[in-house]
């Protein structure tokens, strides 16, 4: 009776049949033996990749406040040093040139850092936020030296700035 079935049915149908079943049945056997890893609910978890969390110090009220101290002592100390140049000479007071010099570019320095933390992390821009961030470090040396230049072989940054107001 059952060879009679079989010569009845298209013989398609019936061999992707018996081999649909054989390679299913296969394939659930090696699919339970060889899987070492248990199935997680919500997908599986790649350790190295993004789906790591973000490490965060341990917190601490001290941590940062030394820069942003540092940056604000900074800033207000140009205000007087910038007056002292309106009322002092460039040339009776070198001392007061090279350090309005340095606090200038230091000032200068540590705004465009903060730009280039903030816009150009080397998280998501790995090559850029580098290059951007040493460029800042070479441009800012070579103002330093130009600065440094200026103040002993010039007339120096306070007699330009008086100069540059009587104008």
């Amino acid at each position: 009776m059952s060879a009679s079935i079989l010569m009845r049915a298209p013989l398609s149908k019936t061999f992707a049949s018996t081999a649909g079943c054989r390679v299913l049945r296969s394939l659930q056997v090696r699919h339970t033996a060889s899987s070492a890893m248990q199935y997680v609910p919500g997908g599986p978890i790649y350790k190295g990749t993004v789906n790591d969390p973000t490490t965060f110090p341990p917190p601490s009220k001290m941590h940062g406040s030394h820069h942003w101290s540092f940056e604000r002592l900074l800033a207000a100390s140009l205000v007087p040093m910038t007056a002292a140049a309106f009322v002092t000479s460039g040339s009776s007071y070198p001392v007061l040139d090279g350090i309005f010099g340095v606090s200038l570019v230091m000032h200068s320095h540590i705004g465009f850092d903060s730009m280039l933390v903030d816009y150009l992390h080397p998280r998501k821009f790995p090559f850029l936020g580098n290059f951007a961030k040493w460029t800042l470090r070479t441009m800012t040396l070579g103002v330093l030296v130009g600065v440094y230049q200026f103040n002993t072989n010039d007339i120096g940054l306070t007699e330009l700035i008086a100069k540059a107001w009587k104008a």
